[in-house]
This record gives structure tokens, sequence and C-alpha cells, in this order.
């Protein structure tokens, strides 16, 4: 089973340096990938007659993962990199197609495309899309990307959108893996179809095993190898120490979850340093420093 990190990005204010420090010390302590959430605005959630119900505001920063991992991917050698999850219904898809296309040539086909809905609707309009679409778009846009990924022309002629005899080069080496987050049965059901696995972002371990086994269950009804299908489950500070930690580790590993992704925000770690050495504290316990 793969172990990764959340990138600890609203904890670090934006800085550049830290992006750097957090990257290579991923690497260094042997963990295997790093996972960024996303969102290109973030808004004030007050006085609004269509509530928010997230929990990012205009105070929690972003940096966008596509450049960030092209970045990381040229200091770094081994590391994979994961969006978890990019707000995909908001963007363009061919442009998110030649974004995610250019990481994973750039860094060696270390990219895997986690895809979600969000609930930003503020976002949504901003970026000039709609929200209330979004699920139908997700599903046209996941059919759509493949094709542009693998195939030397596309003829797409969708819902929401047009390629008119198009390709895209150059193309990735291989049809970038995506996976889809979310926590509706409407996602579930999405992800047994279409995706390559799912992301499953905290929770309690017992009741995110239960979905899974039964979202794997869903994933075998549609006629899929369910060995081809991923899970990822991301760890949240719940004040646990180390020895919890690694019992939630091993439970997802047993339940046969593929990935895992720990989170260092909410514990008070204010600075790169500090979240670098809770994250060495980890890997020593669980053996994984200086893994190759």
């Amino acid at each position: 089973m793969q172990i990764g990190v959340v990138y600890p990005q609203t904890e670090l204010r934006g800085d550049p340096a830290a992006v750097r420090q957090i990257g290579r010390a991923v690497e260094d302590l042997g963990f295997d990938h790093l996972l960024a959430y996303d969102h290109v605005l973030g808004a004030v959630h007050a006085d609004r007659a269509r509530p928010l119900t997230g929990p990012y505001t205009e105070r929690d920063p972003f940096h966008d993962p596509f450049v960030m991992f092209a970045h990381l991917a040229g200091i770094t050698e081994r590391i994979q990199f994961a969006t978890g999850v990019l707000v995909l219904p908001q963007r363009q898809t061919a442009l998110v197609a030649r974004q995610a296309a250019d990481v994973d040539l750039l860094s060696g086909g270390r990219l895997r495309l986690g895809v979600g809905i969000g609930w930003n609707h503020v976002e949504y309009e901003a970026l000039g899309q709609g929200f209330g679409t979004r699920g139908a778009r997700e599903e046209e846009q996941i059919e759509l990307l493949r094709l542009l990924f693998t195939e030397p022309v596309v003829d797409f002629a969708g819902r929401f959108d047009r390629v008119d005899r198009a390709s895209l080069v150059p193309k990735p080496a291989r049809s970038i893996p995506i996976w889809l987050g979310g926590s509706s049965e409407a996602a579930y059901d999405r992800a047994a179809r279409l995706a390559d696995g799912f992301i499953f972002s905290g929770g309690a371990i017992d009741r995110t095993v239960d979905i899974w086994q039964r979202l794997r269950k869903r994933v075998l009804e549609h006629g899929r190898a369910i060995e081809d299908f991923g899970g990822e489950y991301v760890v949240r500070p719940q004040g646990a120490g180390v020895g919890e930690l690694a019992a939630v580790i091993d439970a997802w590993r047993e339940a046969g979850g593929t990935h895992v992704s720990l989170v260092t925000m909410g514990l008070g770690l204010t600075s790169a340093d500090s979240h670098i050495d809770y994250l060495a504290s980890i890997a020593d316990a669980l053996g994984h420093e200086n893994r190759e």
C-alpha cells in the first residue's frame, strides 16, 4: 500500500519556499506521493442567500495543483503527485487535458488525476461554468479526457463540450489514471462506472471501510475488475498518537485499500519545519524513512 502526504496549504500561507521544503521532505522521508487539494478562489460565506457549505473561505490559500506539481517534478525524482480532488466541472476540459498531460510528461508519468464536483457555486460562476449541471458535466469530461489522452484525433459532440477533429499533442505516454472523490451516493455510483479509483476524504475508519466494500461490490456489478480499482483514505488528525494512526492504516490495508494520505493540518503546526518534523516522526514509526 502506498502512503503519501497531503500538502498543508491552509497553514503555510502560500509560501513558495514551503512548497519546495515539503515536496523534497516527502520524497526524502520515503513517502510515496504528495496529494494536493484544489480551489481557484475562496469566497466570503457571510450574508449569502445561497449558503456556502464547504470549509474554506476567502482567507484560505491554495496553489494551483498542476503548477505546483510541475515545479516539484523538477526538484524530485520519485514521488507521485495526486490531485485530491481537482474541481473538474468548473474547468475547460481540453485545457485540463493539456495541463495534466504536461505534468505527467514532465514528471515521467507521476500524476494521478483525482477529480470531483466541488461545493463552491461562487467559484463556478467566476469561472463561467454552470453549478447545477456539474455532476453530468463531470461524467462527460471523464470520457472526453480519456479520448484526448489516447486517440490520435478526437471528434466529440457532447452536451457540454465539442471537439471538432482535433488532437492533444504531445500526449501523455499513458492514459492518466482518473480517480473520483466525494461523499454522496451519486459520487460512488459514478466512480463504480467510470473511475480508476476513489479518494475518501476522512471520516471514521469503520464507516469508510463499510462504504469502500460496498463501492467495490458496485465495481464488480458493472463487470469491472476489482484489482484495477484503487482506494485512498485521507487520514485526518484526531489527536491520535502514532500508534493509533498505524492501526488505522493497517485497517485500511486489510480492507483492500491501496493508498493512504496523511493530513498534518489541524495540529497547530505553523511552519514548514514543524510539519516536516511531524512527518519525520510518522515515517520513523511506520518504518518508511529513507525507503527507496
